[in-house]
């Protein structure tokens, strides 16, 4: 591990951001992690993260300069950078931006490392949306009646979900099968169970209850 926390830390990719993409997690972590060339994206907003971590292969000379004590070259080029990252930072939660929005390859790839780490709390942002990996125990989520909620599987699953437009009850969920994209909240309270791989995706606003969920289920 490079990385050790008791609060949520911020991964931050080199895709491009918005100019209010680091304003959420900015409130919520207190540790941000240059994700190769994610470190110019820090520069450019004046945080100095406490680690830049990647095969470096994209950061500027600049940053390579300013943030040279941070640097953790990892040279192997079995994992992409954000694997690198994640799988050596311990916290209870990580956000992920600047990894979605880009290129489409490099946004599968994401999704694919974070459904090989279920256990990973990961909450993956866009300009858009937040998503993260149902968790093994479940999620318990507290949304606004109406607010859209997305079910999508990673791999095959059982799905129970109540308290949402279109309910299911141990569905079986696949990539080419049954899926259930912009459902509704019907209540304001949601219960997710899978059994599989499945993410979970809700709009930024609702990033808080999004945290609050991934940070209750034990």
């Amino acid at each position: 591990m490079i990385v050790h926390s008791f609060d949520p830390v911020v991964l931050v990719g080199g895709a491009d951001l918005g100019p209010q993409d680091l304003n959420i997690p900015q409130k919520k972590g207190t540790s941000f992690v240059g994700v190769d060339g994610g470190a110019d994206h820090l520069l450019a907003h004046g945080i100095t993260p406490v680690a830049v971590i990647g095969d470096l292969d994209s950061i500027s000379d600049h940053a390579r300069t300013k943030f040279a004590e941070f640097l953790h070259h990892i040279q192997e080029q079995d994992t992409v950078d954000f694997e690198k990252a994640l799988l050596r930072v311990a916290a209870p939660l990580v956000y992920a931006v600047g990894f979605a929005g880009g290129r489409l390859d490099h946004t599968l790839a994401v999704l694919h490392v974070m459904g090989r780490n279920p256990d990973r709390r990961v909450i993956l942002l866009s300009a858009d949306d937040a998503s993260m990996i149902v968790p093994e125990a479940g999620l318990a989520l507290s949304l606004p009646v109406g607010t859209r909620i997305s079910l999508m599987p990673l791999a095959p699953s059982k799905v129970t979900a109540s308290g949402l437009r279109w309910p299911v009850n141990d569905q079986e969920f696949a990539p080419l099968g049954f899926t259930s994209p912009s459902n509704k909240a019907a209540a304001e309270t949601l219960t997710i169970a899978a059994s599989g791989c499945v993410i979970v995706t809700v709009p930024r606003l609702a990033l808080a209850a999004l945290a609050q969920a991934a940070l209750r289920a034990e």
